[in-house]
């Protein structure tokens, strides 16, 4: 069985374009606004002789309301679900409140978690 690594973080940190970059797939929908991707996405990639599933979530920002509730639920479950957890996070903006309550989220779990500078 091949290892799960998912992609979280705040909305429009670049996981979408990650995500394409690993799978080397233009299959995550990209955009230059927030809340695009609003469910799971897995794909195949491969770096140097390792092969791993990567998972595409949506953004937790902390605020979510309605269908965005849905979403971040759905990015906590890839959480549960991945072996590692890559947090992606805008070097531009800065550490945010969202990003720290998932940092502390992250603390929490049993598994590697790995911070991922971008933008």
């Amino acid at each position: 069985m091949l290892p799960v690594v998912a992609l979280v973080g705040r909305p429009n940190v670049g996981k979408s374009t990650l995500f394409n970059r690993l799978t080397r797939t233009r299959d995550a929908l990209v955009a230059d606004f927030p809340g695009l991707t609003r469910d799971r996405k897995y794909g195949q990639a491969q770096l140097g002789e390792n092969e791993f599933i990567v998972i595409d979530t949506g953004g937790i920002d902390g605020t979510e309301e309605g269908v965005e509730t849905k979403m971040a639920e759905q990015s906590l479950a890839a959480i549960e679900e991945a072996d590692v957890v890559l947090f992606l996070v805008d070097g531009r903006a800065g550490l945010t409140v969202a990003d720290e309550a998932i940092a502390n989220h992250l603390r929490k779990i049993e598994k590697p978690a790995f911070l991922v500078v971008n933008k």
